[in-house]
């Protein structure tokens, strides 16, 4: 929502908002662009009839603006459809989907349109950070959008992304997600079908060959080519990465068996090679020769939250991840794995906090996600709907839960050792708890180079 309230300023309209909450690094870059942010649902803020308001996917029937607009008849919409009308219905869309990566592989294509001179409108669900913001108007033809399976708005429960019209299409993968609002996999299937549906003849599908999923959903119907990565290198088959370097922060790219290039950057972790995959044959299919792609790669900086080094102190490094899925989870730890070797240890620091996870959905297996940690710590919040305590006898390591987060804080300080690399995954602030780890670290290793 922030990033369609951007474009909307863009494209000239002044623009307010409103949320529960409003936090940074979105409330500072919405101030910047001069767009008023009003905290609270408060009927006052809409005192100023507007002409148009947009209502988000998290507002539902009872929440007071949302009453207010029906009773006076405002005209409003979702943020899905008003991009339609107003900025994609002229654009080429390039649109990426899947349950996991799609702020990553939505940033990474975004760059290499940047880096090859097309200056693309995007919409990224994050702050990617070789811009210095998450959504932007940009030049024809190119558009760029993160394109999410979650429910449109209370008025419309199809998919975001079936709004989208794409005519390049990216699903980097398919698992079950959501259990708030889809019963089980079919049900996703099903909205990712109405997707495949919409891309044109001319346009292009890019997935990976791995996915049983998304090969079932395409069987149901595809009229559009198609392009795959493989996990063999195949003279005829589609896309394949070789790392060179255990961690995946350089591989070697090939394409229907030819090398294209080598990647060297600064990433970490096979889910970051699938994704760079994924953005260099979309770009390829806007134009961009994969050599240009390559050399972008090699200077892409990650989104925020997506493995974010938040700060080193004494040789202990803190990372905020945004991951809150078992697979995302396991991923994320065998990079670390891969980056730091055996002989030092991860630290995993879990808030589950997603409606899904909330839910207990994942509960079952959650401990293997965590199998690659050292040490285990799981937050639980108010609204976890199991008892998280069930974790500690499941995880092979030592597990601790905790209600009180400033215990918990302290309890994760307290366990610490130089050297050390723990990773905080949510895909929520955590009460701030990166910069009170790494202040309380610094504390203690005060204390004790003083005793």
């Amino acid at each position: 929502m922030g990033g369609i309230a951007a474009i909307a300023k863009q494209l000239g309209h002044r623009v307010s908002g409103c949320d529960a909450n409003v936090y940074p690094p979105m409330s500072t870059q919405l101030e910047r662009l001069g767009i008023e942010l009003n905290q609270g649902y408060l009927v006052e803020h809409l005192a100023d009839e507007p002409d148009l308001v947009i209502i988000g996917n998290a507002m539902s029937r009872g929440n007071p603006l949302v009453e207010y607009v029906l009773e006076r008849n405002i005209n409003y919409t979702s943020g899905p459809q008003w991009l339609l009308e107003n900025v994609l219905k002229d654009r080429w869309v390039l649109a990426v989907s899947g349950t996991h990566g799609k702020t990553t592989t939505s940033s990474m294509l975004t760059w290499i349109l940047e880096y090859a001179g097309m200056k693309p409108g995007f919409l990224i669900g994050g702050v990617p950070q070789n811009f210095d913001c998450s959504a932007r108007l940009g030049d024809a033809p190119f558009f760029v959008i993160e394109a999410d399976e979650y429910d449109t708005a209370f008025f419309d429960k199809r998919s975001k992304f079936v709004h989208y019209r794409p005519r390049t299409l990216v699903i980097n993968n398919l698992e079950f997600d959501h259990a708030d609002i889809f019963s089980d996999i079919s049900d996703i299937q099903r909205q990712f079908h109405h997707l495949v549906r919409m891309v044109p003849s001319n346009g292009l599908i890019i997935h990976p060959q791995s996915e049983q999923a998304i090969t079932d959903t395409l069987e149901q119907g595809c009229w559009t080519p198609i392009e795959q990565s493989v996990t063999e290198v195949e003279p005829l088959a589609g896309w394949h990465a070789e790392k060179l370097v255990a961690d995946g922060s350089e591989f070697v790219v090939r394409f229907k068996g030819q090398e294209q290039g080598i990647v060297k950057w600064h990433l970490i972790g096979d889910f970051n090679i699938d994704n760079a995959l994924m953005a260099i044959a979309a770009a390829r299919h806007a134009g961009v020769p994969t050599k240009v792609a390559i050399e972008a790669l090699a200077e892409f900086v990650n989104t925020k939250r997506r493995l974010e080094l938040r700060g080193e102190v004494a040789g202990i490094k803190v990372f905020d991840d945004f991951a809150h899925h078992p697979t995302a989870i396991s991923k994320t730890l065998a990079a670390l794995r891969a980056n730091v070797g055996n002989d030092k240890r991860v630290i995993a620091v879990l808030e589950p906090r997603s409606n899904t996870m909330k839910s207990g959905v994942h509960k079952d297996t959650l401990a293997q996600s965590l199998q690659q940690a050292d040490l285990v710590f799981v937050y639980q919040g108010e609204q976890v709907q199991w008892s998280v305590d069930a974790l500690i006898d499941d995880c092979q390591q030592p597990c601790i839960v905790s209600d009180n987060l400033p215990q918990f804080i302290e309890q994760v300080v307290q366990a610490t050792q130089p050297d050390d690399t723990i990773v905080v995954m949510s895909n929520g602030g955590f009460g701030g708890i990166h910069q009170k780890l790494l202040t309380q670290l610094a504390n203690k290793s005060l204390a004790s180079h003083n005793d």
